[in-house]
């Protein structure tokens, strides 16, 4: 009796958090899409603000973030907004654990490539006026690392590493997040997370603060006349949403580390329930941070605004006089 109780309060505390899970992420992610979409929207329709190098990197990681929000969140709502994996089926995990693992390795190392990529637009943006080096420092970074790599390691350690799915926990999340491979090869796993997890939030990190001091020291030295508005701009646009893959990836990281290298269940419940979160926290507030940092698009969207409410005010009094 004494464990029923027991078992009935551990499901309704579940039970609770998955509700108040389910009311975060769709309350969440509608703005999202909207926001995203309105986004892709004003670059279609503003082809001089495309043509600058580092818009094209963060509409190319915009498309990927939209790319999980409608793909792989609403698998994460439809579980909290039950409580259990539906279709509680091997087929429908290693879908979800392919999804879930290339989208988030293809934004953060579009991310770490950014990152890098915007010290050669700030300082040495003249290597971008030649094609080779558009090609070479850029457009094949972006796609060969942060688009084609993931989904083909995926691809190749998920969907063809298959195994018998008793390892699979269809109460977890994205199916307890145990693919094949992390279960039964130690050096995939080790080179998973190494590579494609620790490695870009490190980058990330580094860059980032080597940016910063580099941007402060040469205006504080002012040897040479750089449009320090614009480089300002880059920066804080830079330093904002690496900030929100650092806050995202970091606790995850440092989590695992421990786990692999000293106490397998160290904060293993926490991880689960609330740390993994805060990775998809990441694509539902990255075009809230881009709104904020793309000033032509506030402004677009004020006119948008402004003259369908002009329009309205002209209509209704003709209406009333009518």
């Amino acid at each position: 009796m004494k464990f029923s109780m027991t078992e009935t309060v551990f499901h309704d505390d579940k039970y609770i958090l998955h509700r108040v899970k389910f009311g975060i992420y769709i309350t969440l992610e509608v703005p999202s899409i909207v926001l995203s979409l309105l986004i892709f929207i004003f670059f279609l329709t503003h082809q001089h603000i495309l043509r600058i190098r580092q818009n094209q990197a963060l509409l190319l990681l915009l498309i990927v973030n939209f790319v999980q929000i409608v793909l792989n969140l609403p698998m994460v709502i439809h579980y909290n907004h039950l409580g259990y994996i539906s279709p509680a089926t091997k087929a429908y995990c290693i879908w979800w654990e392919f999804i879930e693992y290339t989208l988030n390795a293809s934004g953060e190392i579009l991310m770490s490539i950014i990152s890098i990529q915007r010290h050669l637009l700030i300082f040495h943006g003249e290597l971008f006026h030649k094609r080779f080096y558009r090609y070479l420092l850029h457009h094949i970074p972006l796609s060969l690392f942060g688009i084609i790599y993931p989904i083909v390691f995926y691809f190749c350690v998920i969907l063809l590493y298959t195994c018998d799915g008793t390892q699979l926990d269809f109460t977890l999340n994205a199916c307890g997040m145990t693919a094949c491979y992390l279960v039964y090869s130690k050096v995939l796993a080790t080179y998973d997370w190494i590579v494609n997890n620790g490695m870009p939030i490190i980058l990330i990190t580094f860059a980032n603060a080597i940016l910063l001091a580099r941007v402060v020291r040469q205006k504080l030295r002012r040897q040479r006349v750089m449009p320090w508005k614009k480089q300002r701009r880059m920066t804080i646009q830079l330093l904002s949403i690496s900030s929100l893959y650092f806050l995202g990836w970091f606790p995850s990281i440092m989590i695992a580390v421990v786990q692999q290298l000293w106490s397998p269940t160290f904060l293993a419940d926490a991880q689960v329930d609330y740390i993994y979160d805060l990775i998809y926290l990441i694509c539902l507030f990255l075009p809230w941070v881009c709104l904020g940092l793309f000033p032509e698009f506030t402004n677009w969207i004020r006119m948008y605004v402004f003259r369908r409410n002009a329009a309205q005010n002209i209509i209704r009094p003709a209406t009333r006089a009518f």
